[in-house]
């Protein structure tokens, strides 16, 4: 009689390997439902991802979420080991970051309350720039009159700057700790949008100043 030799599978660890075989493939993060659309629902997704987190946790690339969505890295304190010197075709102006900063603070935010916010307009290309850079992306029009377009940070946003969510953003005291506070900023912290709905519809108020930053 001959002996069965056919190794038992963890079905646990079955799940993980699918899962880890699938964001190794994967050209950009995935998110649960993405997960399963590949190795099926039947899969504890879920807690394949935790263990492939606690896995990869002490090797030199890591499992991140960003967004609700995951995705492989090289371990942060090796990054040195990979950085290359290139040179920055293009840095983001001062209006790009105050206009990034707001929304990521407020989001989702019109254009007219980030005008508000910093006192002078702000020009077509500075949004334009943000989103080309796929950190900010149109959110909904708001259901005030006008119906303004509101805008919001993306995944890619999350990710570039290293944060699981919005929730990772410092808030207004380590900011202030941190001396990194200006006029502008400031501004974040007596800002009440509610009130300032009537705003989205006063877009040419000549009371504005016109930006003279270029994206």
């Amino acid at each position: 009689m001959t002996e069965d030799m056919t190794p038992d599978l963890d079905p646990t660890a079955d799940a993980s390997r699918a899962v880890e075989a699938t964001l190794f493939a994967a050209a950009e993060p995935l998110s649960v439902q993405d997960v399963a659309a590949y190795v099926g629902e039947d899969i504890d997704i879920k807690g394949a991802l935790k263990l492939l987190q606690e896995l990869y946790a002490t090797r030199g690339i890591e499992l991140v979420e960003r967004g609700g969505k995951w995705h492989f890295q090289t371990a942060g304190d090796l990054a040195h080991i990979l950085r290359r010197e290139r040179e920055e075709n293009r840095k983001l102006s001062r209006a790009a970051i105050e206009t990034l900063a707001i929304i990521a603070y407020h989001e989702p935010v019109s254009r007219a309350e980030i005008e508000a916010i910093r006192g002078v307009q702000i020009s077509k290309g500075t949004l334009d720039v943000l989103m080309e850079a796929g950190w900010v992306r149109p959110a909904g029009r708001r259901e005030t009159p006008g119906r303004p377009l509101t805008f919001a940070t993306t995944p890619a946003f999350l990710a570039h700057f290293g944060l699981a969510s919005r929730r990772d953003l410092p808030g207004i005291d380590d900011l202030r700790a941190a001396g990194l506070l200006d006029p502008v900023d400031l501004a974040f912290e007596s800002m009440d949008f509610e009130a300032r709905a009537e705003i989205d519809g006063d877009r040419d108020d000549p009371d504005l100043e016109n930006d003279e930053d270029e994206a």
